[in-house]
């Protein structure tokens, strides 16, 4: 039996943009939700066109487009460069912004603030934070100002030295209990949707149940309301490597590769570029110029240009 052809998703103009009251609805009706990072025009606007629910634009740009060895170290303005690029390729997703260390860490008014600076400088419509009990009043004042908030519990990578590295999390009863509680928490603390990363797929499908908010998973399993993925590690693109998680839908890394091998070659060879790939000036304007330049030396055009 031949394989069915993919259906081709509903043209941008025929989708209706994504709102938090889309994402409450698909996890009522059991529909699942899909999310994938971005981090420059060119890919939102592919997930858009693709019909993506939501964008994220990770602090992962830190490891997959800025060579960090982790996420600790981007900033604010990093984010927000890169939050804009997003917001002005993709029209019908919903946008979320992901706080980068210490942008919400170290005071409430200050988590506020940049929480703000998401929407009103990058474009974006909420934010996304990391940790448990511990962000809940942050949480709280950040959704008491307008502020849709997803959260994000699990590996959150920065804590990675506080948790060893990037260790799958909530193995054991306690910490299982531990990361329950905390997803009640979020939730009650007013975050529309809580990203699960590398935690067990029984205890993902458990949070899932027993929230009224939709769960986003991230080697979490199955059973969550909607799975999220750095784009970079579903295409390939990322050299370093590829967490176990993630499937790779393609390798655009040796494509790329290859291709700027073999235009390097080609331009050492004289391959490339040839007269498809030239302009051409009229054959008049050419004996024109010709009569115009060999009429004097090359100083004394330089010296008319300068007058």
């Amino acid at each position: 039996m031949s394989a069915q052809p993919i259906p081709a998703p509903p043209s941008v103009t025929e989708r209706k943009k994504i709102t938090l009251t889309d994402l409450q609805r698909k996890k009522e009706h059991g529909q699942a939700i899909t999310m994938l990072t971005a981090y420059d025009y060119s890919t939102a606007k592919a997930l858009d066109e693709a019909g993506i629910d939501v964008i994220l634009v990770g602090d992962s740009l830190g490891m997959v487009v800025l060579g960090y060895p982790n996420t600790l170290q981007v900033t604010m303005e990093e984010m927000l460069h890169h939050c804009r690029a997003v917001a002005r390729g993709a029209q019908k997703a919903f946008l979320v912004g992901d706080m980068p260390f210490l942008s919400y860490q170290v005071s409430v008014p200050e988590a506020v603030r940049n929480a703000g600076r998401f929407l009103q400088e990058g474009g974006m419509e909420a934010v996304k934070l990391e940790g448990g009990r511990e962000r809940v009043e942050t949480i709280r004042a950040i959704v008491s100002a307008g502020i849709p908030v997803m959260g994000h519990l699990g590996l959150t990578p920065q804590s990675i030295h506080q948790l060893g590295g990037f260790r799958p999390q909530g193995r054991q009863a306690a910490a299982a209990r531990r990361l329950f509680e905390d997803a009640l928490l979020l939730q009650e603390a007013g975050c529309f949707s809580v990203v699960l990363e590398s935690v067990p797929r029984q205890l993902a499908a458990y949070i899932t149940q027993h929230l009224q908010i939709p769960t986003i998973g991230i080697g979490a399993g199955a059973a969550c309301n909607g799975q999220v993925l750095v784009t970079h590690d579903l295409l390939g693109l990322f050299d370093r490597f590829t967490p176990r998680f993630a499937k790779q839908y393609a390798q655009l890394y040796p494509l790329m590769r290859e291709a700027f091998a073999q235009y390097i070659t080609e331009v050492q060879d004289g391959a490339f570029p040839t007269e498809d790939h030239s302009l051409e000036m009229s054959e008049e304007e050419w004996q024109s110029f010709l009569q115009q330049t060999q009429s004097a030396s090359p100083r004394w055009w330089v010296e008319a240009a300068v007058r």
